[in-house]
């Protein structure tokens, strides 16, 4: 990396930084969202530098859906044990046992990203959280990029597009009713490639999930994805073991692998540099519809 482009990261790091201190210093009870992917981990080393010595003025919440990776829950427990912060889970299975969502997914396409949305606003609302912060980045998707950085969800946890404020001279308003709740993207200016250097940059460990390994696989609509118990394997299918790494991490029920041999973080920086699909091209959920991902954030999902 060259001198300005490692000052451009700095740059980058002291703007999400002071975010998240205007969302301690502006809220009372916020949240920092953490699914164990790259962005939300990127954001608790960013929590450290701006907090550190002292505790987080804020929890982790992991919105667990029961398709998780192994490697993610591993890599999240690790973690909480290294920095000793506080963790508050919110299971879906546990709401679906509990009769208050239904599971209706079947076949190929069993992803539960619509279902986790209600287990996200109750969990809001449990803790009554009037922040709550994540690793959206603009650049990963259109409705993404209609996000403002304090981005405003009503009292039923909905996001209109219409009625986000102006944000000038990262002057950051937070002022809201009671039973709206804030949603703030610190690393909404970062692109896939900026949080990637920023991670070799701060020698930051990830889940090998990220990184090249050898997994069975199907092929799904062109897409490869990992054997799990939730996917249906049909006859037809066949189960061929693949040199893949992730790209973005979800669940194993909506998330396709792609071939790789990148084994380090120099060779995945060299990967996406090269790539011609969007990071976000392997999120099975998002193809449903072209606006896929604006009707769930409309109802509240992250």
């Amino acid at each position: 990396m060259t001198k300005p482009y490692l000052d451009y990261l700095s740059q980058l790091e002291a703007e999400a930084i002071y975010i998240l201190r205007e969302v301690a210093g502006q809220f009372e009870r916020p949240a920092l969202l953490f699914s164990g992917g790259k962005d939300s981990i990127t954001l608790v080393y960013l929590a450290l530098k701006a907090f550190r010595p002292a505790k987080f003025p804020f929890p982790l919440v992991h919105i667990d859906t029961g398709h998780n990776f192994a490697e993610t829950l591993q890599y999240r427990d690790a973690l909480i044990d290294k920095i000793g912060e506080k963790l508050i889970i919110g299971s879906v299975q546990a709401d679906i046992d509990a009769g208050e969502i239904h599971d209706n997914t079947t076949g190929k396409y069993i992803s539960r990203n619509a279902l986790q949305t209600h287990t996200l606003l109750k969990t809001i609302e449990k803790y009554e959280f009037d922040a709550c912060i994540g690793g959206a980045r603009r650049d990963e998707e259109k409705a993404r990029a209609k996000e403002r950085v304090f981005s405003v969800r009503d009292d039923f946890g909905q996001w209109q597009p219409k009625l986000q404020r102006p944000e000038l001279w990262n002057i950051y308003n937070g002022k809201i009713k009671k039973g709206e709740n804030v949603r703030v993207f610190p690393i909404s200016n970062w692109t896939e490639l900026d949080v990637w250097n920023y991670i070799k940059r701060e020698n930051i460990p990830l889940p090998n999930l990220y990184f090249s390994h050898e997994r069975e696989c199907i092929t799904i609509d062109g897409q490869l994805m990992a054997t799990n118990p939730f996917i249906k394997i049909d006859n037809t299918d066949i189960v061929e073991k693949r040199k893949v790494r992730f790209r973005t991490i979800g669940d194993m029920t909506c998330t396709a692998a792609m071939p790789s041999e990148a084994n380090d973080i120099d060779e995945v920086i060299q990967e996406i540099t090269h790539s011609r699909i969007t990071e976000r091209g392997a999120r099975i959920d998002d193809k449903q519809s072209e606006a896929a991902m604006e009707d769930r954030k409309k109802v509240g999902y992250f």
